[in-house]
């Protein structure tokens, strides 16, 4: 449970870094497009004086080329100058092609409008016109350059992050695989010693009780080392009865935990047939069955209800234990996650696998009520 707690704070202080510089970036841009918008309005104000001296000046005049010059060095502020009645006397830097088209001069001068409000140029007490002006093509892309920044940015956060979790996943497949094959592998040649040794006992007639029992154990070891060498690959599955599969693994936990635990099952009349390993899925009640037990500190209820849908079955394995907050829905399933000292956080990731990747069903937390009790819910196609 440790090592998630601090996976979280790492992935908290990460994504309040990413934030950070995200809010960094746009206010530093926003400061410079505020410099910028102050500059095109100075820019825009000359253009108005330079248009104002052309339309005053005598054809004569010699300072007429350097206000005219003014206006020719104007390649980035789009430009149009009016008149009281809204008529266009002069326009710069719109889409030359485009402007016989009345809709698309219209259209601009609207946008202009929204933009800023315009240079009056006084020509005389009764005479006078107005300069508008949008932004430049350079001040429009600083605009939106922070967010295509930070889009350029996240998707590749998402892209490596992605392919960092599906790599680690693969490895994380690989160690599943390889450590169950080498536990069946390891308990292979102690169980078949096992086996020798009460052939032998039989031979001698030895307590036949206690025979009875060892037997029990060992094909118990039996079946667990089938289990481990199963997972890394496909199962076959083919048409079990669930009932009888839960029945078998209920029994065995109940034959092996406190009377203080109850168990009640419930079923629908008749049976029930659907896909299944039954090895397996009986793995998955017998973990679900012992982490109720932990829950309640061995005491308490166990009931375990299926419903019969049309298409798919519904298993729910209610406890009275001491419930699960609701932000460890799903964290509880994760490799590593526990909440024993000495727990390993291995068996709901592995009864997961084996429901979701084996079966293809889904395992949630249908429900949990903290000190009340938890509800775990298995979902299997028919």
């Amino acid at each position: 449970m440790n090592i998630y707690k601090q996976k979280k704070r790492w992935q908290f202080f990460l994504f309040i870094t990413a934030v950070i510089i995200g809010i960094a970036s746009l206010l530093y841009t926003n400061q410079l497009v505020i410099k910028l918008t102050r500059e095109e309005r100075k820019k825009a104000e000359m253009l108005a004086e330079a248009w104002t001296q052309i339309v005053n000046s005598n054809p004569d005049d010699a300072n007429l080329d350097f206000y005219a010059g003014i206006i020719e060095d104007n390649v980035s502020i789009p430009v149009i100058v009016t008149d009281s009645q809204n008529y266009i006397l002069f326009t710069r830097n719109l889409d030359s092609s485009r402007m016989e088209n009345p809709r698309y001069v219209a259209r601009k001068l609207k946008k202009m409008k929204e933009h800023a409000p315009p240079i009056i140029i006084v020509l005389s007490p009764v005479e006078k016109q107005y300069l508008y002006y949008s932004r430049s093509v350079l001040l429009s892309q600083l605009l939106h350059y922070p967010y295509i920044q930070l889009g350029t940015v996240l998707l590749f956060i998402l892209v490596a992050y992605f392919a960092f979790r599906t790599s680690r996943r693969y490895e994380q497949n690989q160690v599943w695989v390889g450590m169950s094959k080498e536990t069946a592998h390891q308990l292979g040649t102690p169980i078949s010693s096992l086996l020798a040794w009460l052939e032998m006992m039989k031979i001698r007639n030895s307590d036949k009780e206690m025979l009875t029992e060892l037997e029990k154990d060992v094909k118990r070891l039996e079946k667990i080392t089938d289990r481990f060498s199963r997972i890394g690959s496909k199962p076959v599955l083919i048409k079990e009865n669930i009932t009888a599969v839960i029945d078998t693994a209920v029994y065995y936990i109940k034959t092996r935990s406190s009377d203080k635990i109850r168990f009640t099952i419930k079923y629908p009349p008749g049976d029930i047939m659907i896909p299944l390993n039954a090895a397996l899925f009986e793995w998955v009640i017998e973990n679900l069955c012992k982490n109720a037990i932990d829950a309640m500190q061995g005491e308490g209820e166990i009931e375990i209800t299926l419903s019969d849908f049309t298409q798919v079955v519904y298993i729910d394995i209610r406890d009275t234990g001491r419930g699960i907050p609701k932000s460890m829905f799903l964290t509880i399933f994760r490799p590593g996650f526990t909440t024993k000292k000495k727990g390993w956080g291995l068996g709901l990731s592995l009864t997961k696998r084996i429901v979701e990747e084996y079966h293809d069903g889904k395992i949630f937390v249908h429900q949990s009520d903290l000190n009340k009790g938890s509800i775990i819910r298995i979902v299997l196609k028919k």
